[in-house]
């Protein structure tokens, strides 16, 4: 889909790969969500949006995981 960008997230509390898994779970059916890697080494969240992202949705998936979002993308 040519409408489709990326967006770098800000996010602190993943201390290892299971925690960017975690992550990447969460929000992987998340809406306007077409694919999802997490790095827990950079505490980045890059999103590949597909459609309408709901930025709020999003952040509340990563933080009912038990991580904190510092900065949108």
């Amino acid at each position: 889909m040519s409408d489709a960008h990326t967006q770098t997230w800000n996010v602190t509390g993943m201390t290892c790969g299971g925690c960017s898994g975690s992550v990447e779970r969460v929000l992987k059916d998340a809406p306007g969500v077409g694919a999802v890697k997490a790095d827990h080494a950079a505490d980045s969240v890059v999103l590949t949006v597909d459609g309408v992202l709901d930025g709020d949705e999003v952040q509340r998936r990563i933080e009912a995981a038990g991580f904190q979002v510092v900065a949108r993308g």
